[in-house]
């Protein structure tokens, strides 16, 4: 390939498996009931079915880090458990870039050769194969996902032992990583349990016998529930692999939902509207222990009428957030849509794939936003969400047009 040849963003092989079955080497039900946000599993490159270069190839890195533009936070560097300045590998953008810190490849090459661990974050966001991939797993898993790749120099570790608040897909691309792996020192971390807080511990459990010790090769799969600890070291070449990162929702999630509903219900509540007392110490909680037992009484009654439809409605509305929709094409979409208007019966509406939508007292709710549907095409709107298709002609150009223009469907010929 020559240096000035694009690498194609096209994940090969059509029609190979996605989601959880490319990754793990079991039946989907043994691996729910003995592994997932439990015990860390292998699968070796000959027991999957394909290798990941397709995902991101050496050469796909390559082309990220020296004529993408990335800037950080998508690229950091760290060596040993230091992670480096952003200042000591970005660069001014050059005429007419006007920015200042883009990613510079120069510094990046001297930082390699020297041993530095290059990690490319939230690739789901500027690389397609990734793009495609993380939205098919997060379906299939039914949890948010996100994607980084590690890229180490030989004999080199680029972060010392640690464990994460999510769980993670570790896939060999290229090169070889020795793992090591060893139990939790907390079980189920929460975001607000990071691993720099247990430093000590930490670094005590990973001087113990590890639980696993493995090489993985190109198209071997690591599985690690979160919490537990891992430190990698290259071996004879450069190594790349790609992190899944699981987000996975919680029992807290539920419970914040809960109490969020819970308190809307007693919101008008005049006796917890009214004010504490003129110079209450709320300090001391026996200047207002008739209102702290009322504020109790008052939620532990409301908790027994929460609605579960309005607690999963809530923790819908934040998964909505968790990701983007599928990607669309302005300018092409653009063009589509004059022709379009010229010719209606010659196309169709194609919900937007990823969008997770629904249709609630006449918005339609989604990750590209909130759109107003009047009464008279609500029924036309529930067709495309349960088919995934709909004729222009049903409910007229302008108003697909207000769907494609607000993210929702895409057009394509009838």
């Amino acid at each position: 390939m020559s240096a000035t040849t694009p690498v194609s963003e096209q994940a090969g092989r059509p029609g190979a498996p996605t989601g959880l079955a490319r990754l793990v080497a079991i039946d989907r039900d043994e691996f729910a009931d003995q592994h997932w946000g439990t015990q860390p599993l292998l699968s070796r490159a000959g027991e999957l079915p394909a290798p990941f270069a397709d995902l991101l190839s050496n050469d796909a890195v390559d082309e990220l880090l020296s004529r993408r533009g990335l800037r950080t936070p998508f690229v950091r560097v760290a060596k040993g458990g230091r992670t480096m300045a952003e200042r000591d590998f970005t660069r001014p953008g050059g005429t007419g870039a006007m920015v200042a810190d883009q990613v510079s490849d120069t510094d990046l090459t001297r930082l390699f050769a020297d041993g530095h661990t290059i990690v490319l974050q939230g690739l789901h966001r500027t690389w397609g194969p990734l793009t495609d991939f993380v939205h098919d797993l997060a379906d299939d898993l039914g949890h948010p996902v996100q994607a980084n790749a590690y890229i180490t120099p030989p004999q080199s570790t680029g972060f010392s032992a640690h464990y994460d608040v999510h769980d993670v897909f570790v896939m060999q691309v290229s090169g070889e990583k020795t793992w090591r792996i060893h139990e939790p020192v907390l079980r189920d971390p929460l975001r607000t349990e990071p691993w720099g807080e247990r430093s000590d511990a930490v670094g005590r459990q990973a001087e113990g016998e590890p639980y696993l010790e493995a090489t993985l090769q190109p198209g071997d799969c690591l599985y690690l529930p979160r919490g537990w600890l891992h430190s990698a070291t290259a071996l004879g070449g450069v190594s790349n692999h790609i992190t899944l990162g699981v987000h996975t929702w919680q029992g807290g999630h539920v419970l914040d939902a809960v109490v969020a509903e819970a308190r809307m219900l007693i919101a008008d509540d005049p006796e917890l509207r009214a004010s504490l007392d003129l110079g209450v110490d709320v300090a001391d909680a026996a200047t207002y222990g008739e209102e702290i037992e009322a504020a109790r009484d008052a939620l532990g009654a409301a908790m027994g009428r929460v609605d579960p439809a309005r607690v999963a409605a809530r923790v819908a509305a934040q998964r909505r957030g968790t990701a983007r929709p599928s990607p669309t094409n302005p300018v092409r979409t653009t063009e589509q849509l004059g022709q379009m208007r010229a010719a209606p019966d010659r196309w169709r509406l194609r919900l937007r794939e990823h969008l997770d939508a629904r249709l609630l007292d006449g918005v339609l709710l989604s990750r590209a936003g909130r759109l107003r549907i009047a009464e008279e095409h609500e029924d036309a709107i529930t067709r495309l969400l349960r088919s995934g298709a709909l004729a222009v002609d049903d409910v007229g150009a302008e108003v697909a047009a207000r769907l494609v223009t607000a993210g929702v469907a895409v057009l394509e010929p009838a």
